[in-house]
């Protein structure tokens, strides 16, 4: 690995992006000159945030000045979801490499032209996707690539988890989920669920997604929420857009088929809904034990019943990554998922190959308006841009390094390495 330091600002800074900033400023190497958010009291706390760990960084209310003002190699985004492409665009074409966090996209149009921004300037946007280093899907990716689940099939995930207070206090929290869930139908949040998917199955390389077809069942979980515990809010009553359960079917090139559930807007406790389904076995996220990482196997041969994930495989499969990032300060931020994200943004600014290149940034977040677009038609089949132009077909495998979430790398993970 570089060790190079990358000097990397930061645009937004809600919970979510203080947060990753805190996190960033513990990753070797990295210098945070600058942070940026349009509400002046959450760009002066992103600067305290930076002098707790002895840095001084310049706070800004307006990216663009930040930009021309302040020399950096990358900058990383947590404004609101629909905020994410314009914004990673402007830093592209300011010869800034972008990593955005999770959400959809609106468009056909602002999906290209982050892709011709990086064609043009060669600087990439890589999706912010923690999920693809979560513990389990990388131990399940390792298993996957020793042929433990043979050829691979079908795939399930979702983002099941209950946002109804969330949304609801969208305009207190300053929080863009309100407006989304207000005015759109859709699969709303895609990436938790389809970014560590996609890596298993060579999406972009060698694989894509060629059509998907979506439906959205009756929206009636936020009006019984406010109905039952805020009746003053003038939201009482409104015309929710999302349904409470949006279920998407993807079509792959290589045969495999994918289901997603976005599902925030009823009671229910957290699920990630991951599945594996091979020729050989399945892995199976286990729901009541989800957050400890848990899930259940079962493959060919044996009997007819679901074995433990975590009494029999979890240890001996778990990806070397993990092993290596066993301190305190690397389980910081989802249980490590996070610290791992951003180290792997860092390196790549480094070495300007990121894991989660812009043609995968794009294509999971375009499942977004692909939904709305199916949802709007009575669920008809829509066809899935090829962001890529053709070059899909014979693209060369992921750059190997470290952080790799396509391919285990083992000569990275020696004492010499």
């Amino acid at each position: 690995m570089s060790k190079k330091n990358c000097r990397i600002g930061v645009i937004g800074l809600g919970g979510r992006g203080n947060g990753m900033l805190d996190i960033l400023l513990d990753v070797p190497g990295v210098v945070v000159p600058a942070v940026c958010d349009r509400i002046p009291e959450r760009a002066a706390r992103g600067v305290e945030t930076a002098k707790k760990h002895g840095v001084e960084a310049v706070g800004y209310t307006d990216y663009h000045k930040m930009l021309a003002e302040v020399p950096m190699d990358g900058v990383y985004i947590a404004t609101t979801w629909t905020t994410h492409l314009p914004i990673a665009y402007d830093c592209m074409r300011a010869g800034v490499h972008a990593g955005v966090e999770v959400g959809g996209a609106a468009s056909f149009e602002e999906c290209q032209r982050v892709v011709r921004a990086f064609q043009e300037t060669g600087k990439f946007c890589m999706l912010m996707e923690n999920c693809c280093y979560d513990r389990t899907e990388m131990a399940v990716l390792n298993m996957v690539r020793q042929g433990l689940f043979g050829e691979i099939v079908h795939l399930e995930g979702g983002y099941r988890h209950d946002l109804r207070e969330e949304i609801v206090t969208g305009r207190e929290r300053q929080h863009g989920r309100l407006h989304n869930f207000q005015h759109r139908n859709g699969e709303l949040y895609p990436t938790h669920e389809l970014g560590p998917l996609a890596k298993l199955i060579h999406i972009n390389r060698g694989n894509r997604f060629t059509h998907l077809v979506a439906m959205a069942s009756k929206s009636r979980g936020l009006d019984e929420w406010i109905r039952s515990r805020q009746t003053d809010t003038d939201l009482l009553g409104y015309p929710w857009g999302c349904g409470d359960v949006v279920t998407t079917l993807i079509k792959c090139a290589g045969g495999e088929t994918i289901t997603l559930h976005h599902d925030c807007s009823c009671p229910r406790p957290y699920s990630r809904d991951y599945c594996v389904q091979g020729t050989k076995g399945i892995f199976k996220e286990d729901p009541m034990i989800q957050w400890a990482g848990g899930g259940m196997l079962h493959f060919d041969g044996d009997e007819e019943k679901w074995e433990s994930f975590d009494e029999k495989y979890k240890e001996k499969y778990d990806h070397p990554l993990w092993r290596l990032t066993e301190t305190e300060e690397a389980k910081r931020g989802h249980g490590g998922m996070d610290y791992l994200i951003l180290s792997a943004f860092a390196e790549a600014v480094r070495t300007g190959q990121p894991p989660i290149d812009t043609y995968d940034t794009v294509t999971l977040m375009a499942v977004t308006y692909l939904s709305e677009q199916s949802i709007a038609m009575g669920s008809m089949p829509v066809p899935f841009p090829d962001f890529t132009d053709g070059a899909w077909i014979e693209r060369e495998a992921e750059p190997a390094g470290k952080y790799n979430c396509s391919e285990l790398c083992p000569e990275y993970f020696t004492e010499d390495a």
